[in-house]
């Protein structure tokens, strides 16, 4: 039978579908890539807010038309499944299993039972070993921690996820040293929050030292590390990213705000003050340092001034990355119970400003680094042919801009190659071939 499938979501879910597709493979399906030829079609859903669970939905009902085609059995899994399992069942009645994040350690026994495959096996829960990495010839995704334990008021993932456990190092070790023999050439280390990891295990975070022997890995040309919350980000874990070329000089701290009510309200670990002092600090050691942040408007409570701080600091912090978005009340947390809930369109009015803003401001950088010389991993070729898209070390894949280099008659699809840059435009830049690695 062929298996297609549909990710959806933060990354950290799909490593999740990964390891899924990883089972299947192991038991002799073949994993398709259209819906179309797919006899059996699994989603992995997100349910972090309002958008995503609505995202997710949607997915399911297009999926399930292809029930009237060729495929046999809808399979739905992940965070959304986990918070509202009963009432899908009850409203989509096209999907015929759905699998809480919580029953992982089932998932192959529930398949069986469904598909009714004569022979059992041995298999129950999703493994690394299994994984089957989705992300192209040169990067994949390093997992090592699951749950959150930050207890954010607006927040659901400790509900879905549970606490923050981290995987043990050498774990993690012997999984990027395969990865990297697979001939992935960037590893790009995630947890809900990475600064927090090894604490559970080890009694302090150990990231620094995890990213120190990550880089010992032959072969291994860039070391990412996402989503590091500002209050555990030690002069340790600054001084390891300074030093270390393989490690990227990108640090992604999603703050959400900087007024000290509206923090204090969203119970963040960290203030205004203790956040600005760490921005300069990084920034002191590591001037080339890209720093992108994620943030909240429209929390409830936050008056105009709290607005207007947050405003004035991403002018004063000119942040090289930044994504916002709008708060929306998630089922079961403390959030939803605050009074003082902001109108819709005040929280629409808000973010547009903060993007308009971050548009100015990322114009700005853009232009400064023409005339500039990256180092640019080839990934892709732009629809009309005449350009070769790409990153460079400034550049997370999907959630930051690319680089569309000026084609040549060299073949450049996944090498590393010398690029000036030449223009900008948007959030992205323009460059010309200087010399090939």
């Amino acid at each position: 039978m062929n298996v297609g499938f549909v990710s959806l979501g933060c990354s950290k879910n799909l490593v999740d579908t990964e390891m899924t597709i990883g089972l299947f493979k192991k038991n002799n399906f073949k994993i398709v890539s259209k819906p179309e030829d797919a006899d059996i079609i699994v989603v992995n859903t997100c349910g972090f807010i309002g958008p995503a669970k609505e995202e997710g939905i949607n997915t399911l009902l297009e999926m399930a038309k292809y029930k009237k085609k060729r495929c046999k059995y809808l399979i739905a899994m992940g965070c959304l499944v986990q918070r509202y399992k009963e009432d899908l069942e009850k409203s989509m009645p096209e999907v015929d299993l759905f699998i809480k994040y919580k029953e992982y350690g089932t998932i192959w026994e529930q398949i069986e039972n469904l598909v009714g495959k004569e022979e059992k096996t041995n298999m129950c829960g999703l493994e690394f070993s299994e994984r089957v990495v989705s992300t192209g010839q040169n990067y994949a995704y390093l997992r090592i921690a699951e749950g959150c334990s930050n207890r954010c008021t607006y927040c659901a993932i400790p509900y879905i996820r549970g606490k923050y456990v981290s995987r043990k190092m050498e774990d993690v070790l012997e999984e990027a040293n395969n990865l990297v023999k697979q001939g992935y050439k960037e590893l790009i280390v995630i947890a809900q929050d990475t600064s927090k990891y090894g604490i559970d295990i080890y009694g302090e975070s150990k990231l620094a030292e995890l990213l120190d022997k990550l880089s010992k890995i032959d072969g291994l040309k860039w070391i990412r590390f996402l989503y590091t919350y500002p209050e555990s980000i030690t002069d340790e874990l600054i001084k390891v990213v300074k030093e270390n070329d393989k490690i990227c000089k990108y640090f992604d701290i999603p703050i959400q705000h900087i007024s000290n009510s509206v923090l204090k309200r969203m119970n963040r670990k960290s203030n205004g003050e203790s956040i600005r002092n760490l921005l300069e600090k990084i920034r002191k050691e590591i001037p080339e340092v890209i720093i992108r942040t994620t943030v909240m408007v429209g929390f409830p409570g936050e008056s105009k001034d709290d607005f207007d701080e947050l405003y004035n600091f991403i002018k004063w912090a000119k942040f090289e990355r930044l994504g916002a978005f709008s708060y929306s009340k998630e089922d079961g947390t403390p959030a939803e119970k605050l009074d003082n809930q902001i109108h819709p369109m005040t929280k629409k009015s808000r973010y547009n400003k903060i993007m308009k803003l971050q548009q100015e401001i990322s114009d700005t950088i853009m232009k400064k680094q023409i005339g500039q010389v990256q180092e640019v991993l080839i990934e892709a070729e732009s629809f009309d042919g005449k350009y070769y898209i790409g990153r460079s070390k400034n550049d997370a894949p999907d959630i930051d801009g690319i680089i569309y280099v000026e084609k040549s008659q060299d073949e450049l699809l996944n090498k590393f190659v010398k690029v000036t840059i030449v223009g900008s435009r948007d959030y992205d830049l323009i460059g010309r071939i200087l010399t090939t690695e």
